[in-house]
């Protein structure tokens, strides 16, 4: 019997995670970890105390026919990163990995080559995370070196990665 490797095991956290997700066009989780304990989790959805688009029925950015990457403000959600820096203390989040996973609402299958957005990017890097590690397939994944980020500022050259 072959164990599931540590990336998967916590990519498989967070893809739970993101089952509760509130967003009609993508379901994000993301969890952050150090030193092999979960620091805290998030998955995309309205703040609290606001209606979710899953509640409403609709999603405001496809009422608008908003392409996939643009006018995020139109958006109700927080995104998953967001929400996992949110609940994480900051002495916990200084060093960690977060793992990100994005699922398809429609048939639950996963979002290969998703990203964070710019906006999660500046927190991801303002945390004092050191590693994002993204899930492609149920095996495979890729592991982003924070310090890229910082180093090929997406901000100055409007490569977004979306």
């Amino acid at each position: 019997m072959q164990r599931v490797s540590k990336e998967n095991y916590y990519l498989d956290i967070a893809q739970t995670v993101a089952e509760r997700s509130t967003c009609l066009r993508k379901k994000y989780g993301a969890i952050i970890v150090k030193n092999d304990v979960i620091v805290s989790t998030g998955y995309n959805g309205a703040p609290r105390g606001r209606q979710n688009c899953s509640d409403l029925n609709f999603c405001m950015r496809d009422k608008l026919n908003i392409p996939r990457g643009e006018r995020y403000e139109m958006c109700r959600s927080v995104h998953s990163e967001a929400n996992a820096i949110i609940a994480a203390p900051r002495d916990q989040m200084l060093g960690s990995t977060l793992y990100m996973v994005c699922v398809e609402p429609s048939d639950g299958s996963l979002v290969p080559d998703t990203t964070s957005c710019m906006m999660c990017k500046r927190m991801i890097i303002n945390a004092g995370i050191e590693r994002v590690v993204v899930r492609d397939t149920p095996t495979d994944y890729r592991v982003i070196d924070v310090e890229d980020w910082i180093n090929n500022d997406d901000s100055l050259s409007g490569q977004f990665g979306y």
